[in-house]
């Protein structure tokens, strides 16, 4: 398995499994949207995505959004995003994907990595709590959606 951060090249790679990760979450599929917002958020430099390979196939990806503790006054990163494709499940691709994660945060400095599972997503849970993740009972998550 070769884990690889996504370039201009590499944007096609990742345009199916991104529409397949939203699909997974009920939106339509897009893969010319897909293409856009991943090409801006690289763009832009807004977010870091790495791609798993097998056999030279794009199997999954993670991305990471940066954002920062004003309290600690340093770096930090959201895990957004993670997939892998059906076919490829259960070969850990999703724990090396997210051990890259660690090593990128580490290497940048940063306080922590923060995500967020589906309570039911019980499969996802376990792999987490399997790495190092741990639930946060010091503070409280809240949302508001506009749309």
């Amino acid at each position: 398995m070769k884990i690889c951060l996504l370039t201009p090249e590499t944007i096609t790679d990742a345009v199916p499994l991104f529409s397949a990760y939203r699909v997974f979450y009920g939106q339509q599929a897009n893969d010319d949207e897909a293409e856009q917002f991943l090409t801006e958020r690289f763009t832009k430099k807004e977010s870091i995505l790495f791609l798993a390979y097998l056999d030279e196939q794009a199997v999954g990806f993670v991305q990471l959004y940066p954002t920062f503790s004003s309290v600690a006054m340093e770096k930090a990163f959201i895990l957004n995003d993670l997939y892998v494709a059906e076919y490829a499940r259960k070969l850990g691709v999703a724990q090396r994907l997210i051990e890259r994660c660690y090593a990128y945060c580490e290497q940048h400095d940063a306080r922590y990595i923060s995500l967020e599972t589906a309570v039911s997503n019980l499969r996802a849970q376990k792999l987490y709590e399997k790495i190092g993740m741990r639930i946060d009972n010091e503070v409280l998550h809240y949302i508001k959606y506009w749309t």
